[in-house]
């Protein structure tokens, strides 16, 4: 018999995936200044500090699913409120959601109440980690640059949401998407897909 698995593409896996997302997330959060946590964001609903508190939420949630425990995302917590070393918070829990997803078998069978393909699940983190890192630099008058290609982010980001889209719009995870030119980049497409304008900025003063 012949052994084609030479052939295979490799599959990317979420913790290397995270831990690439991890490396442009943690110099943007590190860098939001203060004076702009009440700054809007391109999440209406969120300015920076909220937005800070909802990603926070989501990767300490998510080290949960990745081990098959119980999340809960009806608690609120106020991460900012908590002290100035919020940002550097930010930098354990990010390392400790890689290590949770790296862990054997954490890729494999179903996690959360909706019992939902593990993969998919760490998935939607990495959506949260990358969306709302940029979300963050725009508000906060930064450059974000995604993970580089070859690491496949982008590409398993694009696929998923791909995925998620229509049931995300009906439960209003998303927006509409917003239409871009045939030139847009990778990222841009992303965004785009999940109902924002690549090219938000805050309100000149």
């Amino acid at each position: 018999m012949t052994d084609t698995s030479a052939n295979k593409a490799p599959v990317n896996k979420i913790g290397d995936l995270l831990s690439a997302a991890v490396e442009r997330a943690v110099p943007v959060v590190r860098a939001i200044p203060d004076e702009r946590l009440a700054a809007p964001t391109p999440c209406a609903e969120y300015d920076v500090k909220s937005l800070v508190n909802h990603l926070l939420q989501v990767i300490v949630q998510f080290q949960a699913l990745a081990a098959k425990q119980d999340s809960d995302f009806d608690q609120s917590v106020d991460y900012v409120a908590q002290g100035p070393d919020w940002r550097e918070r930010f930098v354990d829990e990010t390392g400790k959601l890689v290590a949770a997803w790296s862990a054997p078998g954490a890729e494999e069978g179903t996690t959360g109440a909706m019992s939902m393909p593990a993969r998919t699940v760490g998935s939607m983190v990495l959506l949260d980690l990358t969306v709302h890192a940029w979300d963050l630099a725009r508000a906060t008058g930064q450059t974000y640059e995604p993970a580089p290609e070859g690491s496949g982010v982008l590409e398993v980001l694009r696929e998923s949401v791909a995925g998620l889209a229509p049931t995300a719009r009906k439960m209003g995870v998303f927006g509409e998407q917003v239409e871009v030119p045939g030139d847009a980049s990778e990222l841009e497409k992303l965004l785009a897909e999940t109902g924002r304008d690549p090219s938000w900025a805050p309100a000149a003063a």
